[in-house]
């Protein structure tokens, strides 16, 4: 393996791809529209692509790492003319799985192999190299691949064919999400009796419902300070993939809705830039709305 290929430098590509670059005996090629993250990168030791097409063409192991499902069907457009035998492409978004898979059979015919790898954990841990990584698909790939991914995590799990490892990641965010709802309720309800956070928070960790959720986000919510980590419309992006799955599948999970109608919430009231701690002031205002002339 002597050539990476990376693809997104926002956040979290740019802070994963310098651990590549930092890691890697070999040439890390960057490709992103923002010149100015390119710059950065470029800075620290990477060759700027100027196009997708040169990293098809030239990359042995390709990383991508975009936004939503449009933009990696839209990477994979422009990648899949230069794919080629011999080459593994790890899209690492989180996107919808049934997309994932649909692309990953487009890559198969070139002669290539597709993982889906999502990550779980947010920027800071991209920076120390700690994230964690679902993978989906074929899993002597994954076995090749697992030094590259193992310079941007700490922890990676094979979770099945392709599009599962983004079912795990979609399950995983789902299930924080409704942690977090239920913080958000009972520290509304604990202001309303006059429990001060930083008691509740320590009552809390007394007994079963510690979680990691209040533990991280804590200090933040008693400072209101939502600078974004993982912005409130990340996770209403993936909470609207959990509702069409659930949807696909036949599944009634009620407490999906729940979640959403949050989210929605959020993002009419134009939080969606916001941190998805942010979600607090949602459940916090829609109390008071729930209570008038009661």
């Amino acid at each position: 393996m002597k050539k990476i290929g990376f693809i997104g430098l926002g956040l979290m590509g740019e802070a994963m791809s310098k651990n590549i670059i930092s890691k890697f005996s070999g040439d890390v090629l960057v490709y992103d529209i923002n010149q100015d993250a390119v710059s950065r990168l470029v800075t620290a030791g990477a060759k700027p692509a100027a196009s997708i097409r040169e990293i098809a063409d030239t990359a042995d192991v390709i990383i991508s790492m975009v936004p939503r499902s449009e933009h990696v069907r839209e990477v994979y457009k422009a990648l899949l003319p230069g794919l080629h035998k011999g080459q593994i492409a790890i899209d690492m978004s989180t996107i919808d799985p049934s997309v994932s898979i649909e692309v990953s059979r487009q890559v198969e015919k070139t002669g290539a192999i597709m993982l889906d790898a999502p990550v779980v954990k947010s920027v800071p841990a991209a920076v120390k190299g700690e994230l964690g990584i679902y993978i989906g698909g074929d899993k002597s790939a994954w076995e090749k691949v697992k030094p590259v991914l193992a310079m941007m995590g700490n922890n990676q799990i094979h979770m099945g064919e392709n599009g599962r490892g983004l079912v795990m990641k979609i399950l995983h965010n789902l299930m924080v999400a409704g942690i977090q709802n239920s913080v958000n309720e009972m520290l509304t309800t604990a202001d309303h009796y006059g429990i001060d956070k930083t008691d509740f928070h320590k009552a809390i960790s007394y007994g079963g419902a510690t979680n990691w959720y209040l533990d991280s986000k804590i200090n933040s919510l008693k400072q209101e300070d939502y600078r974004t980590a993982f912005s409130l419309q990340n996770m209403a992006k993936d909470v609207n993939i959990m509702k069409a799955m659930l949807v696909e599948s036949g599944l009634n999970l009620p407490g999906v809705d729940v979640v959403k109608g949050v989210y929605d919430c959020g993002l009419e009231d134009g939080l969606g830039e916001e941190d998805f701690s942010a979600t607090y002031k949602v459940v916090k205002t829609n109390s008071k709305d729930n209570t008038e002339g009661k």
